[in-house]
This record gives structure tokens, C-alpha cells and sequence, in this order.
């Protein structure tokens, strides 16, 4: 491991790998994976429709009462203080706070968000909003959804009611988790919801989405004080060609291209990049898409970049033997006939290695630190990891602890590889472990958990596993020991 001498220090109580004293040691949630209360005051979002619809979700699962956050939420925070979290990143919903959409906002829904962010300041936990984490209303779907473009100017409208309601309290606000899975697995493979699979709406929706985040920053910026912070969460994935041969390099560009650069060419270069379009070009027609003015709207600056790392994509050219049986898609994103990959269908995916966690994800934690210096290098912006972490088969002992220590491996190795990052030079600002608890884990249902926090989701009773205790020790040092 890359380290500096400030890093090392000889006497054995303290840490071996510090952290910068005001880096922000937090968790991770998303409103539909924990609030429940799916019927008290809000309308039903497209993860509300999807999870009804038999099929979707592993068990059938839903996320109707998920961990019962929005009643225990004071539960949940004492528990973060009593961990001794810094910090707190949650999303959002937004049709709890606008149920159509479109109009006034609803001062029951905000009611609940300033009751929780209350409760984080009184225990000296920093607020981290979140947006937008997957929950489109249901009404707005049925009018198109983010492949319409109206989409983007009702997402802009909705972060201006949060911000008018929240935004005395809340000092960092991230206008989307993770883009690419809305768009591709929400409208490419149709493995999230809306469910639809149609590679031009998959493409329309990124460039909607595009558009509602710059829209969205501008609006934020007319209302919230001059010292908040603005940020994005990507999850940019860390693309390896299998060899060095040219067509898994070109395999590796085109992954790079619909994967990465959708986002950051538009957010961060100035436009969307000239071989995406071509690789595209069947499906949609940039030219009438992308309207003049919308790739400006999309780069408006912001003060922080979000990354989200589970593990690297490895990726080769198509086989080349029409006998070979076709290889099985080891993109970590669901089981699909339905490529997420508009233009690239053909482009095979392999695990990074055969060490892996319960979603059969290759951990490599060498893959996070790479992504942050490259980071660092190409957009020269402060830095959060603003989700990481794994899920394992978790077992209740006889005593009802829950001892996990792969998880505590998993974590050990990618705060290590945040180290690394932090020597190398880039300004990594904070860590965000998910999740919290264990919670609706999306298609999964309840069959993944990845929480620090053991649920039992018949009793909604909370067990900080070890890897809870774990970290705690490691906030307290504020480094790896």
C-alpha cells in the first residue's frame, strides 16, 4: 500500500493508515429500502408499482413497511450516535413530499424529513440528502417518465421544495444516485423498475436525467445559502479490458463510453462525447435529443463528486467461435434477455476473481482507489465515497449476535485502498459505508443483507453486527489500526 510518513505512526495505540481530522465517517440509506409507511402520505412510486408486480422481486418482497424508519427514525438515529457516526446520507422521497409530481409540496412529507434532520444535528451527525435514489412518483411514469423531458424540469421543481424546506439544516445535497442504473436497468434490461426495456428510452432517460440534475443544481443554487455544498453520486465503473489485444481495449472503450462518459462528458467536459453518439447512433438521434443550451444547463459547476464502488468491470470482445455457448453477462446488474448496454450487447463481462460477496461481486479493492486518483486527475474536484460495502450470509448466533467478518474484511480493504488515494493526492473528503441496516435490497427483496446493523424483519428489531463495533473503532481512531 502507497503511503506518506504522516500516515505511519510507530506508537501502537494509535492508527497505523489516519484519516484528514475533519473526514466524514458515515453510512448510507435510500428512502424506498428503509421508510415503509407506503401509505401514510405519500403516493406510490415506480418502486412501489414494480415491487407489486409478480416477478419483479425475489419472494415477492416489497418495500411497504422495508424497516419501519419513517415511525423509528429516532431509534435509528440515537443507534448512528451510538456508533459514533460523523455523518449521515439518506435520500429523499419524493412523492412523499410532491405524491403527483408536479404542484405544491405536501408539509406532512417535509414534516418527517426536518423531524429527522433535527434529530441527526441534536446528536452531532452531519446531513447528507440525497434527492433522487430511484423513487420516480408513478404519475409521472405514466406520462413517460424520464425518457419525457418534462421529467427534468418536474425533478427541478421538487429539489427547490426540498431545499426552501430543508435547506437551513442540511449542508451537502446530492442531486442523484447512481444515473446509470435508473436509466439502464430502469429502461435497458427492465431488472429495476419502471421495468421497461426499450434501448432508446434507456438512452433518452440518461440524457433527462442529465438534464434534471443540471436543472436541479441551478434551482438549488437560487435558494440554498452560498455555503452549501452541491454534489452528484456516480457510480462509475471501473473498466478493465481482459487483455491487452485491441479488441478487448475497444470492448473496454465502448463499456467506458455508455458506462462513465454519458455522465461526465456533459456534467464535467463540456458535452456528451463524439464515439458514445456513434456507438448509439441506431438507437437514438443526439442531434435531436440533446437541445442547444442542454449540455451547458447539464455542467453547471457543482463542489463535490460522489463515488459509488462495489468492484471493478472486466470486459472482452465477443467470442469470435459461433459454437461457443454464449458466456453468461457478469455486470453485477441482474439477470436479464435485455442488454443495459445500448450499442455494446455483444461485449462479455468476467468477474474480476473468484473471491466474491453474496451478490457474486468480485472483491477488488484495488479498483476504488484507481477510480479516485483517476477522479482526482480528470475532473480535479473534492471527492466522496458515497456508498460502499457488501453483502455476506449473515448468521444469527445462539446469543443473537451476529458476527461478520468478511464484511469487516471487505470494509478494512477499501478504506485501505481510500488511503492509498488520499497519499496519491486526491481530496477524499468523506467514507459512506452501505448500509446502515439491512433493508429492501431492490430486485433482491430481502434475500441480500448489507447493513453493518442485523434487522430481524419480522420484529424490526436492530443488532449492530461486529463490523458495526468494527467501525466504530475505527471512527474513534479516525484511521485503520
Amino acid at each position: 500500500m502507497t503511503t506518506t510518513d504522516p500516515t505511519i505512526v510507530s506508537h501502537s495505540s494509535a492508527p497505523r493508515v489516519a484519516f484528514p481530522p475533519a473526514f466524514h465517517w458515515g453510512t448510507a440509506t435510500a428512502a424506498y429500502q428503509i421508510e415503509g409507511a407506503a401509505d401514510d402520505g405519500r403516493t406510490p412510486s415506480i418502486w412501489d408499482v414494480f415491487s407489486h408486480t409478480p416477478g419483479k422481486v425475489v419472494n415477492g418482497d416489497t418495500g411497504d413497511i422495508a424497516v419501519d424508519h419513517y415511525h423509528r427514525f429516532r431509534e435509528d438515529v440515537r443507534m448512528m450516535a451510538d456508533l459514533g457516526l460523523t455523518s449521515y446520507r439518506f435520500s429523499l422521497s419524493w412523492s412523499r413530499i410532491q405524491p403527483t409530481g408536479r404542484g405544491p409540496a405536501v408539509e406532512r412529507g417535509l414534516d418527517f424529513y426536518r423531524a429527522l434532520v433535527d434529530a441527526l444535528l441534536e446528536h452531532g451527525i452531519s446531513p447528507v440528502a440525497t434527492l433522487y435514489h430511484w423513487d420516480l412518483p408513478q404519475e409521472l411514469e405514466q406520462a413517460g417518465g424520464w425518457p419525457v423531458r418534462e421529467t427534468a424540469y418536474r425533478f427541478a421543481e421538487y429539489a427547490a421544495h426540498a431545499a426552501r424546506a430543508l435547506g437551513d439544516r442540511v449542508p451537502v445535497w446530492t442531486t442523484l444516485n447512481e444515473p446509470w442504473c435508473s436509466a439502464f436497468l430502469g429502461y435497458g434490461s427492465g431488472v429495476h423498475a419502471p421495468g421497461r426495456t426499450d434501448p432508446a428510452d434507456a438512452l433518452k432517460a440518461a440524457h433527462h436525467l442529465n438534464l434534471g440534475h443540471g436543472l436541479a443544481v441551478g434551482a438549488l443554487r437560487e435558494i440554498l445559502p452560498a455555503s452549501a455544498q452541491l454534489a452528484v453520486s456516480l457510480n462509475l465503473h471501473m473498466v478493465r479490458p481482459l487483455t491487452d489485444s485491441a479488441e478487448d481495449l475497444e470492448a473496454a472503450r465502448r463499456i467506458e463510453a455508455v458506462g462513465n462518459r454519458i455522465w461526465t462528458g456533459p456534467m464535467f467536459n463540456g458535452g456528451y462525447p463524439a464515439d458514445l453518439k456513434a456507438d448509439t447512433a441506431s438507437f437514438v438521434d443526439w442531434d435531436e435529443l440533446v437541445r442547444p443550451g442542454d449540455e451547458a444547463e447539464i455542467g453547471r459547476p457543482i463542489d463535490l463528486l460522489g463515488l459509488n464502488y462495489y468492484n471493478p468491470t472486466i470486459v472482452s470482445a465477443p467470442q469470435k467461435d459461433s459454437e461457443a455457448p454464449e458466456p453468461a453477462r457478469n455486470d453485477g446488474h441482474g439477470n436479464s434477455p435485455y442488454s443495459p448496454w445500448p450499442g455494446s450487447e455483444d461485449v462479455v463481462f468476467h468477474l474480476a476473481n473468484e473471491d466474491v460477496t453474496a451478490m457474486n461481486w468480485s472483491i477488488d479493492a484495488s479498483g476504488l482507489s484507481d477510480s479516485l486518483i483517476g477522479m482526482h486527475h480528470d475532473f480535479g474536484l473534492p471527492l466522496m465515497v458515497t456508498e460502499n460495502g457488501a453483502a455476506f450470509e449473515d448468521v444469527v448466533g445462539p446469543d443473537g449476535t451476529v458476527d461478520d467478518p468478511e464484511r469487516i474484511r471487505y470494509v478494512r480493504l477499501h478504506l485501505a485502498a481510500v488511503a492509498d488515494a488520499i497519499a496519491a493526492g486526491a481530496d477524499v473528503r468523506g467514507y459512506y459505508l452501505w448500509s446502515l441496516m439491512d433493508n429492501f435490497e431492490w430486485a433482491y427483496g430481502y434475500s441480500k443483507r448489507f447493513g453493518i446493523v442485523h434487522v430481524d424483519f419480522e420484529t424490526q428489531r436492530r443488532t449492530p453486527k461486529s463490523s458495526a463495533h468494527w467501525y466504530t473503532e475505527v471512527i474513534r481512531r479516525g484511521g485503520l489500526d
